[in-house]
């Protein structure tokens, strides 16, 4: 069966990722296309660098054009939200990635995109899922990917530099010239290095680069911009006594940091960092939108400027639209996606990116030291983040244990209140903790957020216990 989670479909390459469902889900589409009216506006698909990408998105290309659906086909490996803003800038009703993000290397899985450039939200992706489910082969119409091009049904386009241009446009690159800092890129593999490269060349940065060729294994490490898979960027900032080290993952949505002291900075701490620059340096007005299992510094900062921060189930579709409710300046994840007022409704590697290279060289200070600025100013929360593989069985015994019975442990403090919105979340006086599962994986995390790591970790303990899984600290 085919299920969208909340960054969009993904299975095992050859098992749920094959040619037989891209089909139906490329069928699924045009034909809701129709039903709305739209077939006639087109469609724009996007691959990355993983393994069978680019022949996937020429099976859909061949259902869809076959369906009378134009296709606006982005011929070279690019980012996810080059593909978002092309489908925002184009107008286009509707458009789709091949990727599956920082997924291992074993995944692939397509990301569908609605007008505005705006991950597909669960309505859609229920109706999608629900007519491809629904399909039989023999039902399906195709025909040639050449055919199709000879025909002007699928067109060839690069809106490279229409993407790059509006971040460029975005961001102060007269304070980056003046400043020149030192950067080294790791786009792990990934699709972000001629965007990244191209932005700061032009902004006259000293660039060097790791991790750069066409690996549709990765190098053998999860695509996921993780203290563990940063190592490399670590001791190469070090080496080149470089400013920062950027990091991206595998579609570039996502990235991870690395100070000029070579340590990584959280994903967390980049969220509300950036929200603070935008505040106090910048003057910039608006509230924040973070997902349920996303630091609540964040909510301080907001407060101290006298602003809000609203909280929002996990997939970036809710903090798009969360975003949208309230005219919000910055919205993010702890997994290290963001986006900020004016840009697209998706998260984006490359201008978080540029945006962070634009305050160091502004403000004139190093990372290290904006981060003990930011400490002194509004205190100190650490972060636990552990989860484990499930199988069936032991998915639907959480499920009851937590979602159904609503049975928790002793965590030998007052608890504030509980929420189910998105898995179960308890909140304390001096932090929370939240037991979810993954929506791209078959996994459980357990998060929570305290005043100190010991303190941290030591929820994820009990709550681990409880629930019967092996902890490791």
């Amino acid at each position: 069966m085919i299920r969208f989670g909340t960054g969009g479909w993904r299975e095992v390459i050859g098992d749920g990722f094959t040619r037989a469902n891209i089909r139906r889900i490329a069928c699924a589409v045009a034909r809701k296309m129709k039903n709305e009216g739209v077939e006639h506006e087109g469609f724009c698909i996007g691959y990355d660098r993983r393994f069978l990408s680019r022949e996937s998105a020429i099976w859909f290309s061949e259902v869809m054009a076959a369906e009378g659906i134009r296709l606006y086909f982005v011929n070279l490996a690019a980012p996810t939200p080059q593909i978002m803003f092309t489908v925002k800038n184009m107008n286009l009703p509707y458009g789709a990635a091949v990727t599956a993000s920082h997924n291992p290397a074993v995944y692939n899985g397509i990301k569908l995109f609605t007008r505005g450039g705006r991950d597909a939200t669960e309505d859609v992706t229920s109706e999608i899922s629900a007519l491809a489910n629904a399909l039989q082969d023999q039902e399906i119409a195709s025909m040639s990917f050449e055919t199709a091009l000879s025909e002007g049904r699928v067109l060839f386009i690069d809106p490279r530099d229409e993407y790059l241009d509006s971040i460029m446009e975005k961001i102060d690159m007269e304070a980056i010239r003046a400043r020149r800092p030192r950067v080294v890129l790791d786009p792990m593999y990934g699709v972000s290095l001629s965007g990244l490269m191209t932005i700061l060349f032009t902004a006259r940065c000293d660039v060097d680069v790791i991790n750069d060729r066409h690996d549709a294994f990765f190098g053998g490490h999860l695509p996921a911009p993780n203290p563990d898979t940063l190592r490399d960027l670590q001791g190469s900032v070090a080496d080149h006594h470089a400013d920062l080290g950027i990091a991206t993952d595998g579609d570039a949505d996502r990235l991870g940091i690395i100070d000029e002291r070579g340590r990584y900075v959280s994903a967390n701490d980049v969220l509300v960092l950036l929200y603070y620059y935008l505040l106090r340096y910048k003057g910039w007005k608006g509230a924040a939108v973070r997902n349920i299992a996303t630091t609540h510094r964040l909510d301080r900062v907001a407060e101290a400027f006298g602003e809000k921060c609203y909280e929002v189930p996990v997939g970036f579709k809710h903090i798009s639209a969360g975003m949208d409710a309230h005219d919000a300046l910055i919205g993010g994840e702890s997994s290290g996606g963001l986006t900020v007022r004016g840009h697209i409704s998706g998260k984006d590697g490359l201008y978080a990116a540029s945006l962070l290279v634009e305050m160091v060289s502004a403000t004139r200070k190093p990372l290290s030291r904006l981060l003990a600025e930011l400490e002194k100013e509004f205190g100190t929360l650490h972060m636990a983040e552990y989860d484990w593989a499930l199988t069936t069985k032991s998915r639907e015994a959480i499920h009851r244990r937590v979602m159904i019975e609503k049975q928790l442990p002793d965590f030998g403090m007052k608890i504030g209140k509980i929420s189910y919105r998105d898995g179960c979340k308890v909140y304390f006086d001096e932090g929370w903790i939240i037991v979810r599962f993954s929506g791209t994986e078959p996994r459980v995390r357990i998060f929570a957020e305290m005043p100190t790591k010991e303190r941290a970790r030591s929820l994820v303990r009990i709550m681990a216990g409880f629930l019967e899984l092996e902890f490791h600290d």
